[in-house]
C-alpha cells in the first residue's frame, strides 16, 4: 500500500499559502497545523472541541487530552501543543463569534457543525491538491510529524508515545527518508 507523501518544507510553505486563499482560511490552516504540528489523525482533529484546547480562562493549552473513543487504538494519550501550534490556535480562536462555547467543535463546517472524520479527510485532500501535492492525504501532516521528530533526533520511544503507537515498527513505517536527508547524514562524518 503506498504511503502518503510527506512534504518537504517548500511544499509545506506552498501549501500554506494556497490555504490562505481559501474561503475558511484560519480553519483550514488549523486543521492543517493539527496534523503536522501535533501528529493528531484526521478522526481525532474531526473530534476536538474548544474546552480541549481552551481553559476556563481563555487561554490555549499546553496539551491536550484525547480520550481512548476517538483514538484509532482506544488508548487515551496526552498530546503536547507546541508554541508554534498554541499561536495557530490563538489566531484561528479570535476568528470566532461570541457564539462559540467551550462544548463547540473546535472546527466547524460551513453550516456550523462539526466535521466527520470522513468529510474533514475530504478537505484536507482537496487543499493538497489545489496545492498541486499529489500524493498528499491527510495521512501527510502525521508522518510530517513523525518524520521530523526522527530526524531531529528525538528517541524512538518517546516519538512512538507522541503518536500514539503501541509498537515501534509500526513508528517506522511513518518516517520518511529522502535522498537529501541521506547525503546530510553522510556529510556528519
Amino acid at each position: 500500500m503506498k504511503q502518503a507523501r510527506v512534504l518537504t518544507d517548500t511544499e509545506f510553505k506552498r501549501l500554506l499559502a494556497v490555504v490562505a486563499q481559501t474561503k475558511h482560511a484560519g480553519r483550514n490552516r488549523l486543521a492543517l497545523m493539527l496534523s503536522h504540528l501535533a501528529g493528531l489523525r484526521v478522526g481525532e482533529i474531526a473530534t476536538l472541541t474548544v474546552r480541549d484546547v481552551i481553559d476556563g480562562e481563555g487561554e490555549v493549552r499546553e496539551q491536550l487530552r484525547l480520550s481512548a473513543e476517538f483514538t484509532k487504538g482506544g488508548h487515551a494519550r496526552v498530546v503536547f501543543l507546541n508554541d508554534k501550534l498554541r499561536r495557530e490556535i490563538e489566531k484561528h480562536r479570535d476568528e470566532w463569534s461570541e457564539d462559540r462555547n467551550a462544548d463547540m467543535p473546535l472546527l466547524l463546517t460551513q453550516k456550523r457543525t462539526a466535521f466527520s472524520a470522513n468529510t474533514l479527510c475530504q478537505l484536507i485532500g482537496q487543499l493538497y491538491r489545489s496545492a498541486g501535492l499529489d500524493g498528499a492525504t491527510s495521512h501527510s501532516g502525521r508522518r510530517w510529524f513523525i518524520t521530523r521528530l526522527a530526524h531531529s533526533g528525538v528517541s524512538p520511544k518517546v516519538i512512538m508515545t507522541l503518536a500514539g503507537h503501541r509498537n515501534l515498527t509500526t513508528t517506522q513505517r511513518y518516517i520518511d527518508v529522502r535522498d537529501d536527508m541521506m547525503k546530510a547524514a553522510v556529510d556528519l562524518l
